[in-house]
Formats: structure tokens, sequence, C-alpha cells
């Protein structure tokens, strides 16, 4: 059996300036061994779950670009194999399991090293090398500045597994945009500003996974948002767990928000997710007043039963939460307003079921992304509670949701037939290559001909047409 090499939380976190500054030392040996051979090495990643895992997979071909990797479509021809992972839900890890042992059968051509990183490596660090013996590499989110000394280390034949939680490592220094020459471009880019949680909702396994909160540095998100711009991406996308909840030093989110909006080139700013508890009037008056903000907000409600959210631990109420609609809806009129629903959580009743069905009816959300509670392992649901709800119920309870908020999104989508909007294309539709898909300041997709003015990054003027409820087609307008 191949050596385990573990790592274990240093005694002290070295200085974040040694840390950014640092390269993988990997990467001449890399570089050198695609010069020699005449051709790079080839990484082929598979991303789950989230954009917080986008934008990692982003940040890790940087790191292998500058190592010398180039980015393959086919794991056939890949040297490194990467499966990019998430633990919110159980049947995602159920998914990579199955597709790292269908992955392994590339281990038969020599050197091939097969990986799983972010979040599933963290939440079942102890387990995978066991389950899964074939895996090389188990890196948690905070060991990718290590990345490529442990593909190395596991090239020689020693297994790796790289999973201390670090409070300091934000990756400053580290640019995702160089990932751009692997993937190819694109419209859109990812700046993760906060790494970790602090809520512990008791159903989350995310601050088991990604650690405590800590804010990137304002200087570092202008870095990347000025070098996003000069690679010519027109949208960036905010990222962190509870994202409106940033704080570095004096600097709020809605601080970053406004100095973000003055970089030159970019023309549209998106986050995710904000955290309700936190959307303070500050960031709600830079959403009124910054142009460049999209009209869109999601907002994670999860129920509107008061006594749900309690054993949750959400630290609102749904009058709470009704009341930041309202001054979201008022400040900035026509925003879209998203969200995230979760049914058959621990002793869920029928009564506190049917509060959520009500919500759905008064706030008519755009659209929602729905679930049947899962239990994780370490989460204090898990430990203390105990999941009464049946799995018959909860796929009822989620059947009847997903219906009622079809419906509505129908409905608000066929209000937009007529409307004239401005859209920012991303990208030509999986449908046709005569026709683009773009989205509108509130996030929502309308597909649109393909044109002379109608090209990735383009902001053009559409009128809308016909509606899904999923999609808008419309026609461009002088």
């Amino acid at each position: 059996m191949a050596d385990l090499v573990q790592l274990r939380r240093p005694s002290a976190p070295p200085a974040r300036d040694d840390r950014a500054a640092s390269p993988p030392t990997d990467t001449a040996t890399a570089t050198t061994t695609a010069a020699t051979t005449g051709a790079p090495r080839l990484a082929y990643v598979e991303t789950y779950g989230c954009q917080m895992n986008v934008a990692d997979t982003e940040m890790v071909l940087g790191l292998l670009h500058g190592a010398g990797y180039a980015r393959t479509e086919d794991a056939a021809a890949a040297d490194l194999i990467l499966l990019n992972t998430c633990a919110v839900r159980e049947k995602a890890e159920d998914r990579v399991f199955a597709r790292a042992s269908m992955l392994a059968e590339h281990k038969r051509r020599p050197g091939v090293v097969l990986g799983v990183t972010g979040c599933m490596a963290e939440h079942l660090k102890e387990s995978i090398h066991q389950r899964a013996p074939y895996v090389d590499l188990v890196i948690g989110p905070d060991g990718y500045r290590r990345l490529v000394d442990h593909v190395a280390t596991a090239r020689a034949g020693a297994r790796v597994q790289d999973t201390v939680l670090d409070r300091f490592e934000t990756y400053e220094g580290l640019d995702p945009a160089r990932a751009a020459a692997m993937i190819g471009g694109g419209v859109t880019g990812h700046i993760t500003i906060q790494r970790g949680c602090d809520k512990f909702c008791t159903f989350c396994v995310v601050p088991y996974t990604r650690g405590r909160e800590r804010g990137t540095p304002p200087r570092e998100v202008l870095r990347q948002a000025r070098a996003m711009a000069d690679a010519g991406y027109k949208e960036i996308q905010l990222l962190g767990q509870t994202v409106n909840s940033y704080q570095y030093e004096d600097v709020g989110f809605a601080d970053l928000l406004r100095a973000v909006a003055t970089v030159d080139g970019i023309e549209r700013i998106t986050f995710m997710s904000p955290y309700p508890l936190d959307f303070s009037p500050a960031v709600i008056a830079a959403l009124a007043d910054t142009p460049k903000l999209a009209r869109h907000v999601h907002l994670p409600m999860q129920t509107a039963s008061d006594s749900v959210l309690a054993r949750m631990r959400r630290g609102y109420s749904y009058a709470d939460f009704r009341r930041l609609v309202a001054d979201l809806r008022a400040a900035v009129p026509g925003i879209a307003i998203s969200t995230d629903i979760l049914v058959g959580f621990c002793d869920e009743t029928d009564d506190e079921f049917a509060t959520i069905v009500q919500a759905q009816e008064e706030l008519r959300f755009d659209s929602a992304y729905m679930f049947a509670y899962s239990e994780r392992a370490g989460t204090v649901a898990e430990r203390k509670m105990i999941d009464t709800v049946s799995e018959q119920t909860k796929q009822d309870r989620l059947a009847q949701v997903i219906a009622v908020q079809q419906r509505i999104s129908g409905e608000i989508m066929a209000a937009q037939i007529g409307k004239r909007e401005r859209v920012l294309v991303q990208h030509v539709s999986k449908r046709s290559a005569n026709e683009y898909l773009a989205r509108t300041s509130a996030q929502r997709a309308v597909v649109v001909p393909a044109g002379p003015t109608v090209h990735p990054g383009a902001l053009v003027d559409v009128r809308i047409e016909r509606a899904t409820p999923a999609t808008l087609l419309g026609t461009v307008v002088a």
C-alpha cells in the first residue's frame, strides 16, 4: 500500500505576505517537464456544487496553468484528474464516489494522479482513502496553495491528505483570472471575498467544511477585479458563504460594493449568497444608487415557520424576512428576488410546512432552489435532533413547493413580455448556434438571435417577445 502523507495544523501560521508571495515549489518541475516533452501536462477538473466551488476551480486552474498544465475536457488524456466537490447533500457525495470509481480506470496509464478536493474532502477526510483507495489526493478548501506540490508527491507514489482548516487563508496573491487561458476566457468572473461561515445553522455542514469566516482584503478584491477587467470580463460575481456579512478592518460590504463598481470595464456586479440577518440599510442603499449592481438578490428564506427557523438557528423571524423583502422592493423597484427553501426539517408539522406555501404566495419569489432536508454528519441537527419526517412526506412537500414556484415563476416571466431590457450577452445558446443566451440586470435569462451586435460580453437592448417559466425570448432593438 502506498504511504499516506497527512498534513497537520502548523504551530503558527506563516505571515500573510510570505504566503501570498511564495509560489508552489513544483512549478519549475512541471514547467521543465513540459518544455522537455514539448507538450504541457493536461489537467481534467469536474466541479460539483455552488459558485464558491466554481471560483475555487478557476483558482486551481490558474495555479496549474502557472505550473505548466493545460486544461483538457477529455479525462482519458489527462495526467491529473480532480473532482472539486460539495458536501451539502449526501446524494452529491455518493455521485462523486461513483464518478471517482469510473475515472480511476484512467490510472492504468502511468503517472496519472486522481484527486478529490473541496468540501467533501474536508467532510469525509477520515474515510475517503478507505472507501476509495484509488484516490491519490484528498485536499480540503484551504489546501489549494499547496496543490502543485501535492500532485508531485502523489506522482512519486505517496497518497496525500491535506485537510487542515486555516483561519488565515484567503488565497491573497493568487489570481483566478489566469485560469482564463485554460477555460477559454469568459464574460463573468468570480471573486471570493469571504471564506468560511460563523452562523452554524443547525442543518448546515459548511462551517465544518470551510472553517470560520474571514474576509479577503479589499486591496486583493480590487486587484482581482482590475485584472479581470483587463482580461475582458464584463461581469463580476462576488462570493461568500454569507457574503453581506463581509468585514475587513473598517471596510464593510456596502463599501466594497461601491469600490468594485469604480473599476473601469466592469459593467455589472452580482453577489452570492447574502444572509437575511446581515442585510444592512447601507447595503440596500448601495443597491439603490449604484447602477452597476444587478437588480437581483438571492435571499435564502429556508422556511417561513418561526418555530422551524428557531430550530434551524437562523436568527430571524418570518416577519423580519418579510420586512426585508419589502425594504428591498421599495428601494429598488423591479428587483428580482430568488430564495432557498428547505422542507422536511426535523419535526416539521403540516402547519409549519403550510407557512412555506403561504410565503411563496405572499412574497412571490422570482425563482427558488428547493430541497428536502437531508441529515449531514457533524451538524448540530445530526448530533442533537431526530430526523422525524418520513422521506415520502419530504418528497410530497417538495413536489408541492416546486409546483407552486413554477406557477409563480411562469407568471412573473410572462409579465415581462413587451418590456425593453438591456441584456449582457453570455454565450452561444445550448439549443442553437444561431442564438445567444443573455441576462437582464435582474438576472433573467433571455435568448436572442445571433446578429452583428450580439456576441459574448456585449450589452444590447432587446424587446421581450415570448416567455417560458425559466427563459425569456427577445429580439434586438436599436
